[in-house]
């Protein structure tokens, strides 16, 4: 008996320190282009689990043998930027009813292209009408739309209406896509309250999937001070409904797991070492800015990612700094997927920041208050 309880113990120990070793090296995904780490970086999607169970075998030797804690213990405080960029510690209350004197508010949502597409697969009633009234209701200055679908048509154009009945004079459009059967185009875009001064377009490698959309830019006056907003959408992993049915293969453990596994890895592979060159050109641009930067929209992984860190540089996170919790933006697969973002640096102070949920697109949006401090950088 006393030979079983020492090879549990050294069991559980042996398992505690490998969940150690992968948490840490989940870690390195801050630095470790996913090119070159793609397995590595497949570990970001794991991060919260590997969190937890480092958190229950903290909390089990503190009882049962405490100076085991320490494997668990130290590997957090290494970890701990990682953990800070995942979980959100402000727990302040958010009153987006009133908005502060001199502050900016900015909206950013993959719209799905206003479930364009969904309403014709399903023969469902459109939620487009529902969806700008949302929008409308949050009294923005600025947004920022991925996935942002305009018809042909004048008479239902989405930019005519967002300008005339939302009262957003400026906006810039990437028109990424053009369909010329159904006449349409998609892309992302800038509306704004405030004077454009300058905008420009950036496309990444030439894209044969149809999945990753542009980064823009607008240069805005607010209050006679320059700014610099970006948006963009980057790759992303491609999922279709098989794909989906994999997961749940692999949740389940079936036979075929292994067959489902490759697959989703394929995918993942691809589009995660394509995000991170798509995250060095947006780094090259934030940095270049002579003026204080706001980087928005849908960045297609998660925030223990390279693609996260790169782009966010020294800025700041809105979530993290504003809110509280995960904030899941995305509604698949699983429950921890933040993957749309705000991002403005130093320059400005977050005042609040929240996910509005949804039932309309396939993602939530996040609405922030920011607050220029000073224009000088």
């Amino acid at each position: 008996m006393a030979s079983l309880r020492k090879f549990t113990k050294r069991f559980v120990i042996l398992l505690n320190i490998v969940i150690a070793l992968l948490f840490l090296i989940t870690c390195c995904n801050a630095f470790l282009h996913p090119d070159k780490w793609w397995f590595i970086s497949l570990l970001a999607f794991f991060f919260p689990l590997f969190l937890i169970i480092l958190l229950i075998f903290l909390f089990f030797w503190l009882f049962i043998s405490p100076r085991w804690l320490l494997i668990s213990l130290i590997s957090l405080i290494i970890g701990w930027k990682n953990i800070h960029a995942f979980f959100g510690m402000n727990p302040s209350r958010k009153d987006f009813a009133h908005k502060e004197e001199n502050s900016i508010r900015i909206m950013t949502w993959n719209v799905r292209r206003w479930d364009e597409f969904i309403t014709k697969k399903t023969g469902a009633s459109g939620h487009r009408l529902h969806m700008l009234d949302l929008v409308n209701k949050q009294q923005a200055d600025l947004l920022c739309f991925q996935e942002f679908y305009e018809p042909d048509d004048s008479a239902i154009s989405n930019i005519r209406y967002i300008r005339d009945k939302m009262h957003f004079p400026y906006y810039f459009f990437s028109h990424d896509y053009h369909n010329r059967i159904s006449k349409y185009s998609t892309g992302v875009v800038i509306f704004s309250k405030y004077p454009f001064l300058r905008n420009a377009r950036q496309t990444f490698i030439p894209d044969t999937t149809g999945s990753t959309e542009s980064l823009i830019e607008a240069d805005i006056s607010v209050n006679g001070k320059r700014i610099r907003i970006y948006t963009t959408h980057l790759q992303s992993v491609l999922f279709k409904p098989k794909d989906f049915r994999d997961v749940e293969i692999i949740r389940n453990a079936k036979d075929s797991l292994l067959q489902a596994s490759r697959s989703l890895a394929k995918k993942l592979k691809f589009a995660l070492s394509l995000r991170g060159y798509q995250a060095d050109t947006v780094r090259r641009h934030l940095d270049a800015s002579p003026y204080p930067v706001i980087i928005c929209g849908d960045f297609n992984d998660v925030p223990n990612s390279y693609t996260y860190f790169h782009i966010k540089g020294n800025r700041q996170d809105a979530f993290i700094s504003g809110s509280f919790g995960i904030g899941r933006t995305y509604i698949h697969i699983s429950p921890t997927l933040r993957i749309d973002y705000i991002l403005p640096d130093k320059s400005f102070k977050v005042l609040q920041c929240s996910k509005i949920v949804s039932p309309f697109s396939d993602h939530h949006a996040v609405l922030a208050d920011l607050q220029l401090q000073d224009p000088k950088r």
